[in-house]
């Protein structure tokens, strides 16, 4: 195991740890969580030998091999599957021994091909394909050069080099920036099945839930032990900032606000599964308002002033991209779609899908290549690209951005303004230049919602934001009195935050039926679909010889029989894991209730407290653990298909 005890670390002057003591047991998942700044990137530098203690003791298995992702890498012109085997460097050093080896020296020769085999050679090309196909690359893609890849796709390329890379402990920061969905839901399953110990620095708070069984959290300097995921650790937190008394009226202040919107909300939601989906998210984050409370940043997005309806009609849109000579290339085509006035969308689709592109033409940054976009009279967006960042002026400072946008407004009241997005005192007068990527983009953010939009543009939003930036910016644009689109693989923001759901799939766009649990499935079955159709276009395969029709309705009928008697076992299990999740999100609504009640946060229930508290966790983990059955059992169905 990995035990520290009285270990200090510091960075410059500022102490991030200071005599802390915590514990790693072989085979867990332990997600590290603390603000920006906090140290966990420092505390993996420690663990990677990277850098020495100020103090204390660090004890580590000898003879453990670590693996994580390279975080600067040269544009290689290596291919992307080569670049990837590169990572398990023992193999790489058997394969050079043996390539070095004279044909003559038969007894090395046997030594290194023993050694090869046990290192899993044969198979290691196929390994990576696996890995490259996961996180979303095409077979045409696999021998491309590393450096034909943009900057997000290179990120994915690191990703998979460390997964292939043998290791009793995986070290993952931030694992799924420039994921989508897709590639999000594969690693989950990857790390479900890797056998060793993990450790992960995630602000995307769903993807901690369904990986991490610990939370380690940086506070006050100590490293504090959790027993859950996230979701059972900001419960647990949240109850020990209640007992601790910190800032109780604050936060009963924020919780009656927030109960205040979700009952406006319940009382017009649609009957839709994705809003019905919302209503429960919304529920949630009033359960842990006092964990928001407590974070300090308190976003405030300004109603529009006016809501046209509809805002933009698009009638058989195309768009694409233009090349060097002048062609175009098409990727979305015949889109008919509409944004009404007060709608909330997100955007689902695989990278690459043309999501991005889909926000360019709506937001008027990109022409359509055909057909229309119909804006209305008084529509006003706000767009926030994934460059946003790139657009501030790194020598300037908070307030000056927001005086050029805004002259003739006081200091005072701009001060009060970014102040709710996390710049205080004299913090609005320091140049943008240091700060980090949570910072600028809460910055960009401000300088866009200041004009009141009444139609929000949202490509990735949550990008560089810490966890409690983005709980801060999912309960601001959750109260959004206007319109909004949104691109984003952060499930739990979608969640809290849109209605609805649009697709982008196979060249064009359309309405989603269905919420994240069905576009799952939808997921599923289109992976599933995808193996039978490579499996029936695999080179070599024989035809079946021509039988009479009697002969073809008995084999027929054989075969349905057959599958029947697979799929039977298989669909009770799937009854019972079904039947199991109920019991699960029942017996959770009724201890939610309990975790929400003031009332058990006095001394005199404090045994029934602990309970409940210890049954919510446990109950977490287990409906978890049963979601990912039920997709695996899915799958299994519809591969008998």
């Amino acid at each position: 195991m990995i035990r520290a005890f009285g270990l200090t670390l510091r960075r410059g002057t500022k102490v991030l740890l200071d005599g802390a003591e915590f514990v790693v047991h072989p085979g867990e998942r332990v997600g590290v969580v603390g603000k920006n700044g906090a140290g966990k990137s420092t505390l993996f530098a420690l663990l990677k030998g990277e850098m020495d203690q100020d103090a204390g003791t660090l004890e580590f298995p000898p003879g453990w091999r670590i693996a994580s992702v390279l975080q600067e890498f040269a544009a290689t012109g290596r291919p992307a599957r080569e670049f990837v085997i590169d990572g398990d460097t023992r193999l790489r050093e058997l394969q050079a021994a043996r390539a070095a080896v004279g044909e003559h020296e038969g007894t090395r020769i046997a030594e290194l091909e023993a050694s090869l085999d046990e290192a899993g050679a044969w198979s290691a090309a196929s390994r990576a394909e696996q890995l490259l196909a996961g996180l979303g690359f095409k077979p045409e893609q696999w021998m491309q050069p590393v450096s034909s890849f943009s900057g997000g796709w290179r990120v994915r390329i690191a990703l998979a080099r460390a997964l292939m890379a043998p290791s009793e402990l995986l070290l993952l920061d931030e694992p799924t920036n420039h994921l989508d969905l897709d590639a999000m839901l594969w690693l989950e399953r990857w790390l479900a099945a890797y056998p060793g110990t993990v450790l992960l620095i995630s602000h995307d708070t769903e993807f901690l839930d369904a990986v991490a069984r610990t939370i380690l959290h940086f506070d006050q300097g100590k490293l504090v032990r959790y027993r859950g995921g996230y979701q059972d650790f900001v419960v647990q937190r949240a109850e020990r900032l209640r007992q601790g008394r910190i800032a109780w009226e604050r936060q009963a202040r924020e919780t009656a606000r927030l109960q205040g919107f979700i009952d406006r909300f319940k009382a017009k939601a649609s009957k839709a599964k994705q809003a019905q989906s919302r209503v429960k998210a919304l529920a949630r984050m009033q359960t842990l308002a006092p964990l928001h409370a407590e974070a300090g940043i308190d976003i405030r997005i300004p109603s529009p002033e006016s809501m046209p309806d509809p805002l933009l009609v698009l009638d058989k849109m195309q768009a694409g991209y233009r090349l060097a000579d002048g062609g175009q290339v098409r990727i979305l085509d015949g889109v008919d779609l509409m944004v009404r006035g007060g709608s909330r969308i997100g955007i689902l689709g695989a990278n690459g899908a043309g999501k991005s592109t889909l926000v360019k033409v709506l937001a008027g940054e990109m022409a359509p290549q055909g057909g229309t976009v119909q804006a209305s009279k008084g529509l006003q967006i706000g767009y926030f690209a994934q460059q946003q960042l790139d657009v501030l002026d790194l020598e300037a400072t908070p307030l000056a951005h927001l005086m050029r946008i805004a002259p003739q407004a006081r200091e005072q009241e701009l001060r009060n303004y970014l102040g709710g997005f996390g710049f205080s005192g004299n913090t609005v007068l320091d140049p943008v230049g240091p700060m980090s990527g949570g910072e600028k983009a809460r910055l960009a953010l401000a300088l866009i919602v200041w004009q009141k939009p009444n139609l929000l543009l949202l490509d990735e939003p949550s990008n560089h934001l810490d966890v409690e930036t983005r709980e801060a910016l999912a309960a601001a644009l959750a109260e959004f009195g206007g319109s909004m689109l949104m691109v984003s693989h952060d499930r739990h923001l979608l969640r809290t935050t849109v209605d609805s759901f649009w697709i982008v799939a196979d060249g064009t766009v359309r309405e989603f039926d269905g919420d994240l649990e069905d576009y799952r499935d939808w997921l599923a079955q289109r992976l599933a679909a995808d193996r039978r159709e490579r499996n029936a276009a695999q080179p070599g395969a024989e035809q079946a010889p021509s039988v009479d029709r009697k002969a073809q309705k008995r084999q027929q009928a054989e075969e349905r029989q057959r599958l029947s008697a697979l799929r039977k076992p298989v669909e009770r299990k799937l009854a019972q894991v079904e039947d199991e999740m109920e019991r699960c999100r029942s017996r959770l609504a009724e201890l939610d209730a309990l975790v929400a009640d003031p009332q058990l946060y006095t001394d005199a229930r404090r045994d029934e407290r602990v309970k409940v508290l210890a049954e919510h966790g446990e109950l977490g983990k287990r409906l978890g653990e049963q979601e990912e059955q039920w997709l695996l059992l899915q799958e299994e169905l519809e591969s008998m298909k």
